[in-house]
């Protein structure tokens, strides 16, 4: 037998028939076998200079634990990637691994990469089926460190900081921990089971979780500092602020921001019967936005029951922000796409409910800062189409409530709170990372900048004492 698979093309992931998941919340991917992950590994080169480690923002042994699957040993496998990587069951199902650490991968010069993600999903989640063990607890070093959101920069924050002896504590504004995973994330993509088994684990191993704490509103951070004990302080608030295109009906009935749509659908339940948050009845679903969140919006609008979805993008479909597969696993499920086209006007009814849509035809012109070619309008190009329910998926800020309330907290133009590499902040003893420093990102660079907090803090806690 070959030492290496050198088929040029990944093993394909089984996924539920399209037009049975756009009517369910189940999980849309089922996973790899032992046997397919296994044959999987076995087309890594285990390169000496392994340039996937280098595109992963938390660092990832992955030739290591990619060399354990394609031996058989998964739970070796699984101890590698959990040296660097709190999340692996998270960050195997959600993290954008074409453009980190399998756009790296050497196979995909010729073929496509190695399906880094798809095994770490695979060996995060045989260790779950299959783990019946406890995480070991440290000894307390009797310092306290607060972490402020529960989201994935803050959780792997609080897990560090807990491996090294810290009493650590996260508060959460809403009612349940996991930020983003839980509240923006839909089921069929990150199943809300494996979010909770993860924070489980921190819990577990010592991390505290207050919930409806509102930092900000309950207690400022020089309280949590000087009244409550804790040595230094980690935001990881995220970024929660929907922004709106400021158009003509966006007040009426029926409009939403992706966020609070988001998390009716998935953290409240919105689809299942008798859930006390329910939407109205929509047969025609405009989501305006091409990113992620607006092939989450979208796809959730179909299993809630639309007869029709529309993604409504400015730019052409090869400038879609959105990850290829969410937008291939959007088109199968009946998603449509209106691209070049920009909303001007939500209409209305005369009960004031939403009843169209009208937008005007773009074209592309040179690139802009972002280097996409810039939209630019067409003249006389207006039409209108009917729909009953328009999401604004226009991107997020960070919530501006704890700047406010902190004295000395410099902030950036946008909102954002400034902090250097390390997650160090205006204020001494005072931390940040994730989307409250960098706006909306994903969520491998989110808990990047909370393990690089998590060795600033303990190296700040250290200089004190």
């Amino acid at each position: 037998m070959p030492k290496f698979n050198m088929r040029p093309d990944k093993n394909p992931m089984p996924t539920q028939e399209p037009l049975v998941r756009n009517k369910n919340f189940d999980e849309v991917a089922l996973g790899y076998s032992a046997e397919a992950a296994v044959d999987e590994a076995k087309r890594c080169l285990n390169c000496k200079n392994k340039p996937c480690v280098a595109g992963c923002p938390v660092n990832v042994n992955i030739p290591d634990f990619i060399a354990c699957v394609a031996e058989g040993n998964f739970e070796e496998a699984y101890e590698v990637i959990s040296e660097t990587s709190s999340l692996p069951a998270v960050c195997g199902r959600v993290c954008p691994q074409e453009t980190q650490c399998e756009g790296k991968c050497t196979r995909g010069i010729k073929g496509e990469a190695v399906a880094i993600g798809r095994l770490e999903r695979f060996v995060a989640d045989r260790h779950n089926a299959n783990s019946k063990s406890a995480p070991k607890r440290v000894i307390s070093n009797e310092r306290k460190v607060a972490v402020v959101g529960s989201g994935p920069a803050g959780l792997a924050c609080a897990g560090d900081l807990c491996r090294l002896g810290y009493e650590v504590t996260v508060f959460e504004a809403l009612h349940v921990p996991g930020g983003v995973l839980v509240y923006g994330i839909p089921e069929f993509r990150l199943p809300k089971s494996i979010v909770e088994r993860e924070i489980d684990g921190l819990r577990a191993a010592g991390v505290k979780f207050e919930t409806n704490a509102v930092v900000g509103r309950l207690f400022s951070l020089e309280e949590l500092k000087e009244d409550y004990g804790f040595d230094a302080i980690f935001l990881g608030t995220g970024a929660g602020l929907p922004r709106f295109m400021n158009i003509p009906g966006e007040s009426a009935r029926g409009v939403f921001s992706a966020n609070e749509y988001l998390t009716r659908a998935n953290l409240m339940k919105a689809y299942a019967d008798g859930s006390e948050t329910p939407f109205y009845p929509a047969r025609r679903v405009a989501v305006i936005g091409g990113g992620n969140v607006a092939m989450d919006a979208a796809r959730c609008a179909k299993r809630l029951g639309a007869e029709e979805v529309y993604v409504v993008y400015r730019r052409s479909e090869a400038e879609l922000p959105a990850r290829r597969e969410e937008i291939e696993h959007a088109k199968e499920e009946e998603i449509v796409f209106k691209t070049l086209a920009n909303p001007v006007e939500i209409l209305a009814d005369e009960t004031g409910k939403a009843c169209g849509l009208k937008c005007r035809e773009m074209t592309l012109g040179e690139p802009d800062a972002s280097g996409r070619r810039r939209p630019v309008e067409k003249a006389g190009s207006d039409f209108e189409f009917g729909v009953d329910c328009v999401i604004l998926a226009l991107g997020t800020s960070p919530n501006p409530l704890i700047p406010r309330t902190t004295e000395g907290l410099a902030v950036k133009p946008h909102g954002e709170i400034a902090a250097d590499e390390n997650g160090k902040t205006s204020v001494p003893g005072v931390f940040a990372g994730g989307d409250a420093v960098t706006g909306a990102a994903t969520v491998i660079l989110a808990m990047g900048a909370g393990k690089a907090a998590a060795k600033s803090i303990d190296e700040y806690i250290k200089s004190l004492h």
